[in-house]
């Protein structure tokens, strides 16, 4: 008899779930059957780092709309771009999900990145904008020079040699010490050396452990026994957190203490501390964000252009005319003047289509009462986000997606949907940055 309970109760337990299974709001919505009740698909390929193709290929296969995980739905279309993070009247703004509670400095201040409440936001923002207005920008023109003459002239110095130079680093030494030089008061003297600074590498292992805390978050208990059998491993990456937080802590104290004058991110930031109230942590938090934001995703888009020009010659010869018409003289080249180079333009706008420098979705909720995203009815508490990848590689956006073809920007193709290529997104968190794209 007590058998037959036990048996009789599991029996309910699972009807009890398989109902709510069905009855899920989502539940109308196509993809994996498995992801329909587990995150282990989502995460599995979060941490493997092959998202971005994985969420191409279930939108190939179901459609505009995916649901993603059991409370999540991925879109790819213009209209779900516009839907989910631009301005819409009368339309709650849809807030960042707890992806962004596991950012570097989240313990001890939020920056423009990871602050989820959109007035604060918009706060953070006010006072960060003059920092990355084209006023401020020609005025940092030449510390940006400054490293990209130093490129110049290491490149030459590779090219009369018989070995290949590796392109992806160079470009990579070039951003981090631009950004650095920015955001600190001082490079990384990655381009000078040709060799990647001690800080640069745990920048980016730090990243893993904002991956691992969102795959935590989905998996509460799964956590514990991993944390418990990979401790060594976890504690060694929150190691080089901590260590990657004190050095950024320690480059603005220095940046701080120097009283320069110098036109970079940190003195626009220091003019508006006392008004806004910005503690030194947060500025560190905020320069945290400089570097990661704009350093690697920067040089992926030279290294794409560099990779599809080198491919074909005919395209590299048409940008060669295009910018030896355009100057006599180096010094002629400036942010302004570049970005009247329409061809050169158009070179990056396709190296950002198919490579987007933030190639994985940007997670929002949906707010109270529910929404209409791409013209689904979407309920409220869902995570919703346009997959860049997924929306610029698709076939229903652009014609033959996997060709390196500028002219698509020019207006070459009537059947492009081109507003489906959002590399610095769209709406109030949209990269403040892009200006910077014209003099890379």
């Amino acid at each position: 008899m007590q058998f037959a309970s036990v048996g009789l109760i599991l029996v309910a337990w699972l009807v009890y779930r398989f109902w709510k299974w069905k009855q899920h709001p989502l539940q109308k919505f196509p993809g994996p059957l498995s992801a329909s009740f587990s995150n282990a698909l989502y995460s599995w390929n979060f941490m493997s780092g092959r998202q971005p193709y994985r969420q191409l290929d279930l939108h190939n296969r179901y459609g505009p709309v995916v649901r993603i995980a059991p409370n999540e739905l991925s879109f790819n279309t213009s209209g779900s771009w516009r839907d989910i993070y631009g301005v819409r009247k009368n339309v709650e703004p849809f807030i960042k999900s707890e992806f962004y509670d596991g950012g570097n400095f989240a313990a001890e201040a939020l920056s423009i990145v990871s602050e989820r409440d959109p007035k604060k936001h918009a706060e953070m923002r006010k006072y960060l904008a003059s920092a990355f207005s084209d006023r401020t920008l020609k005025s940092q023109e030449p510390l940006i020079a400054e490293t990209v003459d130093r490129l110049i002239e290491k490149l030459g110095q590779a090219g009369q040699t018989e070995e290949a130079t590796d392109m992806v680093m160079w470009y990579n030494l070039t951003t981090f010490d631009i950004i650095g030089s920015l955001a600190f008061g001082q490079d990384f003297g990655g381009v000078e050396s040709g060799t990647q600074h001690f800080w640069v590498s745990i920048v980016t292992k730090s990243l893993r452990l904002g991956a691992l805390a969102d795959c935590f978050r989905r998996f509460p208990a799964l956590s514990v026994i991993v944390q418990t059998l990979f401790s060594g491993m976890i504690n060694k990456l929150m190691e080089e957190n901590r260590k990657h937080q004190k050095y950024t802590a320690d480059l603005v104290q220095r940046r701080l203490a120097s009283h320069s004058g110098r036109k970079d991110f940190l003195t626009k930031i220091i003019e508006a501390r006392s008004e806004a109230n910005i503690s030194d942590v947060q500025i560190a938090a905020h320069s945290s964000d400089f570097v990661i934001a704009g350093s690697e995703t920067t040089a992926t888009t030279l290294s794409c252009m560099t990779y599809y020009l080198l491919k074909t010659p005919d395209m590299m010869r048409r940008l060669q005319t295009e910018v030896r018409s355009a100057f006599t003289r180096y010094e002629e080249i400036n942010a302004a003047s570049a970005a009247q180079l329409v061809y050169l333009k158009a070179v990056a706008q396709e190296a950002m289509r198919m490579y987007p420098p933030l190639p994985f979705a940007l997670p929002r909720v949906v707010p109270r009462g529910g929404s209409t995203v791409d013209g689904h009815f979407v309920p409220e508490g869902t995570i919703v986000s346009t997959s860049p990848f997924a929306a610029s590689m698709s076939s229903s956006n652009f014609s033959n997606p996997w060709e390196f073809n500028p002219d698509r920007w020019l207006g070459s193709s009537k059947t492009d949907d081109l507003e489906a290529s959002q590399p610095f997104s769209l709406g109030s968190r949209s990269c403040m940055g892009r200006r910077y794209v014209s003099i890379f």
